[in-house]
Formats: C-alpha cells, sequence, structure tokens
C-alpha cells in the first residue's frame, strides 16, 4: 500500500503523523511510505531520518495526498485539506466529528474512508489511540493552569502547590477519566488541595483507592459543581462521551459566581467542549477571558510538546496502520472489531450514530 505522512497545517500543530522507527515497519513489509518535505521537523525527525528507513520525500501536501491510498496524519484535515482529499482514500486521524458540521459534509462529499483515532474501542470499553493524548492533555492542562494562575497573565496570582505558611491553590477536576486521573496526579504532585468529580463511581473509588491525601473524590452533580466552583482557583474539564459532543457542566451564569482570576482549561474542547462558555482557541492565542475568568481552551494541546506526542502516538497507532496496510481497509476492520469501530464516515455516508445524531443526519 501507498501511505503518505503529511505536514500537519493546523496553527502550531508540530506533531507528526508517524516517526522514522513506525514507517521502517511499513517499508521493510514492502509498503511505500510518501513524506512531506519536513513533516517530522518540528517534533524532532529529519527528512533524513525518514530516507533511511526507506521513506520517498516529497516537497509538497498536494503531491502526498496525491499519491497515497492511506493518509496518517495527526489532526482532522482543515478547510485547505478538503479538496486534496480523494475518494476512497483511507483517512486515519483524529477527527472529533462531532463538534464540526463543516467537517462532517466536507468528508461526506470526499467519499473517502475515515477511520477516527478517537472512536477505535477496545472490548473494555477502553479507548486505546486517544489514552496517550489524553494522558499528555491531562498532564498539560495542570502546567498550563499553573502558568495561566500568575497575575501578569490575569490569573489569580496564587501558587499551586502554595508554601510552608501559605495554603496551596485549589483544584477541581471535572471526569475521572484517563484526563482527570493524569490532572489530579500533577495536581497532587505540585501540592495543590484537589477534587475531582465523576458520575462513575467505580472511576472514583480507584482515584480515592490510589491518590494521596490531597486528592477529594466527589460525585458530581450540578449542586455539588456550584459548590466548588465558588473557591476553586483552577478547573479542568476532561468529561468525554465517545463520537459525541460533551456535556455543558458549567454553564455561563456560573461565571459569575467564580472568584476573578479563576483559571479554566477545557481538554474536552475538541469535543465541543464542557464549558457552555468554551471556544476553540490556538496555542499562538490561547486564552480569553469572560467575567473575568481565564479560559484556556487550546484544541491541540499535545501539539506543544510534539516530541513527545507524537513518539507516544506512533506506538498507539503503528498496529493499527499496519493492519490497515497490509489486508486493506475492509478485511482489516472486518477481522478487527477494534478498529471497525473507527469506521466514522465511508464512501459518503455517515456509519458513526453519534455523528448522525450530533447533526440530525441519516446514518447508514
Amino acid at each position: 500500500m501507498k501511505i503518505g505522512v503529511p505536514i500537519e497545517i493546523k496553527n502550531n500543530e508540530n506533531r507528526v503523523g508517524m516517526t522514522p522507527s513506525g514507517v521502517f515497519e511499513l517499508t521493510k513489509r514492502d509498503h511505500e511510505v510518501f513524506v512531506q518535505k519536513n513533516a517530522g521537523f518540528n517534533s524532532g525527525f529529519l527528512d533524513e531520518d525518514y530516507i533511511e528507513v526507506g521513506a520517498t520525500i516529497l516537497d509538497t501536501i498536494e503531491e502526498v495526498y496525491a499519491v497515497a491510498e492511506m493518509i496518517v496524519k495527526v489532526k482532522e484535515p482543515i478547510e485547505p485539506e478538503y479538496k486534496l482529499i480523494q475518494p476512497n482514500q483511507v483517512v486515519f486521524t483524529y477527527f472529533h466529528f462531532a463538534s464540526s458540521e463543516a467537517l462532517t459534509n466536507a468528508m461526506i462529499e470526499s467519499k473517502s474512508i475515515c477511520i477516527a483515532y478517537e472512536t477505535v474501542e477496545d472490548a473494555d470499553g477502553t479507548l486505546p489511540l486517544l489514552i496517550p493524548m489524553s494522558e499528555v492533555a491531562g498532564r498539560m492542562s495542570i502546567q498550563q493552569g499553573a502558568k495561566y494562575l500568575e497575575k501578569p497573565i490575569k490569573g489569580r496570582g496564587i501558587l499551586l502547590g502554595g508554601v510552608p505558611g501559605v495554603p496551596p491553590a485549589k483544584v477541581l477536576i471535572l471526569g475521572a477519566g484517563i484526563v482527570g486521573y493524569q490532572a489530579a496526579k500533577m495536581a497532587a504532585g505540585l501540592g495543590a488541595h484537589v477534587v475531582i468529580m465523576d458520575i462513575n463511581m467505580k472511576a472514583l473509588r480507584y482515584v480515592s483507592d490510589s491518590m494521596p491525601n490531597n486528592v477529594i473524590s466527589e460525585f458530581s452533580s450540578e449542586y455539588n459543581i456550584r459548590k466548588h466552583i465558588k473557591d476553586a482557583d483552577l478547573i479542568v474539564g476532561g468529561v468525554l462521551i465517545k463520537g459525541a459532543k460533551a456535556p455543558k457542566l458549567i454553564t455561563r451564569d456560573m461565571l459569575k459566581e467564580m472568584q476573578p482570576g479563576t483559571v479554566m482549561v477545557d481538554v474536552a474542547v475538541d469535543q465541543g467542549g464542557c464549558f457552555e462558555t468554551t471556544k476553540p482557541t490556538t496555542h499562538q492565542d490561547p486564552t480569553y477571558i469572560i467575567d473575568e475568568v481565564v479560559h484556556y481552551t487550546v484544541a491541540n494541546m499535545p501539539g506543544a510538546v510534539p516530541y513527545t506526542s507524537t513518539m507516544a502516538l506512533t506506538n498507539v497507532t503503528l498496529p493499527y496502520v499496519l493492519k490497515l496496510a497490509n489486508q486493506g481497509w475492509e478485511a482489516a476492520c472486518e477481522n478487527n472489531a477494534p478498529l471497525a469501530k473507527g469506521l466514522n464516515i465511508v464512501k459518503g455516508e455517515i456509519v458513526y450514530k453519534e455523528i448522525a445524531e450530533a447533526f440530525d443526519m441519516e446514518m447508514a
């Protein structure tokens, strides 16, 4: 199979779809890999690294899309790429269709085969291709939140872990999944007082059993959320509903109950966000302020640490890329139930229920 790895053109997206190590696993099986010039540069991989493992370097993104039977990338195609995607071409990436009707319509019109990393699902309900980026984003949410709590960036002017004689910041985390757990782990390690909320009692029990004493688990309800936002310094939204829009757990009116300079980090922004006031931002312009509350809502947070993110992503995507390349998408999905759940749009038809429901569209 001919596999294409283009440069990511989303704002400040520095990751690349595949490492040279991953490319080598394909070329040694006689697949052809076409990498766009400098695609791996911002992740720390040179064109020479790809050439050494048998890849062909192409100058333009148009050339990569034109030659490839399968595109392997990181983020969803954006408007300049829509016209490059061909009928029957497999596109394997993070799509997050439920947050963008324009992208959904464009991929329907392309007649391509869209396989979304974020909906590949194991038998136990885990999302193996989302987990590593959720781990990165969860940890980064505390790193970024701590930074934006600083007064020069309009935060409350609080050091997350405090110092002897001065209490630490209070961190509220919504969602005890991968993002929430990793965020709690980082915040606790820095010495913050952490409350993590979820409606899944199994997840809360795990948090309670495994986290240090400065992490408290609590059942999530509007009443409890309203109680904690009043004195929270940093709020992290990490709620995920597979393939669907995130629920709005913090509404616009709740902002007035928060302290001026409170920071909200919405890791669920790719799925529409779990704050009503969320709108996607970029690494170039990451924050905005509403009612004196700082919002950090960057839609590709792991793109800021591309070496770590690219390595972690290839570790989990490569086995599926190999299945698709070796067997073709139809046989690979027929033989692998987790991969089959990654099918979102196939040759112009929506095949994933939550996407159809998000936009009141017909499903095949």
